[in-house]
């Protein structure tokens, strides 16, 4: 039995009004889908547990199999796997964004989808600013005094990189996703009083700094795009420790993607990362390459994990044509792709589904369930007969807890 798990990341929605009041899953052309939809079991699926912030962290790590109650530290740490980075007893790993700060105001969670060359240069001189003057600033001299700098920036793609400090009471500490904040105050979400909490502080003080007058930012400004001109320290954890996935499930596997984010959860999980040319994680992804690397990978492997996070983006930018677009292009140069090789093998199941919902109109995840398709070659069918939010609630499939998804694919 072949497996597959097709992940649109964020693309369920809210009905909008620019759109008679439909979602941009039910205006998508999505053949592929549809006609998976209506040959198989539809439903709800809730990766979010209560109490947690609906991250894709989170909800991912449901997808993946794992219970984030008893295996989620944080979502930089995730990310430092897929990087190569070995944390160290007492290591804290954050992600750290690029952002646009203005006036006071974090202005843009990405800084203008800055690029992964321009961000490569100010990771880099970032770090030789610390390391230079971290101890010699005028910030908190009353707890600088008392520390040593003990940091690293680490560079990743676009805006997306990741910050590692020696210091485990730091794993602790309240942060906020730069994504939910936009517009907001930045004084209203760092005022930390302790004394190790004051260093996050002064970092990303400091970083606004630094990066105000770097090169790359005044001819960014020139050019009339927006500055990276502050790091943003959040979603920090201590290294997890998740079952090796084979001997969990009994399957071999592999994670198709251009996030980090899902690279660490299958790194951890002893998964193969499958590198494909052209991922890049935003609206200008190779879909073409992703469906052809995960028509190769179906050979070598008992289940694949195939993300895809243009809807996402999209929503967090409220763009809805790029949203529907993404949706569209999935279904036609990934899953259409896959499709047609899987018509040489007699058995296997197809599970579609976001890993939460990304709103136009609210421009975050929230906690709603997603809808779930799962197409079996068994011909295990309900009366569901097109993939969208409102319809899949007529279907067979209730999971109030999305980590034992992979559990009903193997015992259903």
């Amino acid at each position: 039995m072949k497996y597959i798990i097709l992940i649109g990341d964020g693309m369920s929605d809210y009905p909008l009004k620019s759109l008679d009041n439909k979602t941009p899953l039910e205006i998508a052309y999505k053949p592929n889908i549809d006609k998976l939809t209506k040959e198989g079991k539809t439903g709800l699926v809730s990766n979010v547990p209560e109490g947690f912030s609906p991250g894709s962290d989170v909800a991912n790590m449901s997808i993946f199999g794992y219970d984030p109650k008893k295996y989620y530290t944080g979502r930089g740490p995730l990310e430092a796997g897929s990087m190569g980075i070995d944390l160290k007893d007492g290591d804290v790993a954050f992600r750290a964004n690029l952002i646009t700060e203005e006036n006071g105001v974090l202005l843009d969670f990405n800084a203008g989808h800055i690029s992964s060359e321009e961000a490569a240069i100010l990771i880099e001189d970032l770090n030789t600013y610390f390391k230079n003057n971290f101890n010699k600033n005028n910030f908190n001299k009353d707890v600088l005094n008392k520390s040593k700098f003990n940091g690293k920036f680490y560079n990743g793609i676009s805006y997306r990189h990741l910050f590692v400090i020696n210091n485990k009471e730091l794993s602790d500490l309240n942060t906020a996703p730069p994504h939910d904040i936009v517009g907001e105050k930045i004084a209203d979400y760092i005022n930390w009083n302790d004394e190790s909490s004051k260093i996050i502080k002064d970092i990303m003080e400091m970083s606004k700094d630094f990066l105000k007058n770097h090169p790359i930012n005044k001819e960014r400004v020139e050019k009339g795009k927006k500055p990276a001109n502050m790091v943003w320290l959040w979603g920090q954890g201590l290294k997890p420790s998740l079952p090796n996935f084979k001997k969990l499930y009994g399957l071999k596997g592999s994670v198709i993607t251009g996030v980090d984010l899902l690279k660490g959860i299958g790194i951890f999980a002893g998964l193969d990362i499958i590198e494909v040319p052209g991922a890049t994680g935003y609206f200008d992804t190779d879909y073409n390459a992703k469906g052809k690397y995960a028509s190769k990978a179906i050979k070598y492997n008992d289940i694949l994990f195939i993300h895809v996070e243009a809807p996402d983006e999209a929503g967090h930018s409220g763009e809805v044509k790029e949203k529907i677009k993404a949706i569209e292009k999935i279904d036609k140069h990934v899953l259409g792709q896959i499709l047609d090789e899987l018509e040489k093998y007699s058995d296997y199941k197809i599970a579609i589904l976001p890993d939460h919902p990304t709103p136009i109109d609210v421009r975050t995840h929230t906690m709603d369930p997603v809808p779930l398709t799962i197409y079996s070659s068994n011909n295990d069918t309900d009366e569901v007969k097109t993939y969208n939010e409102l319809s899949v609630k007529k279907g067979s499939i209730d999971l109030s807890e999305g980590y034992k998804l992979i559990d009903y694919l193997i015992s259903n």
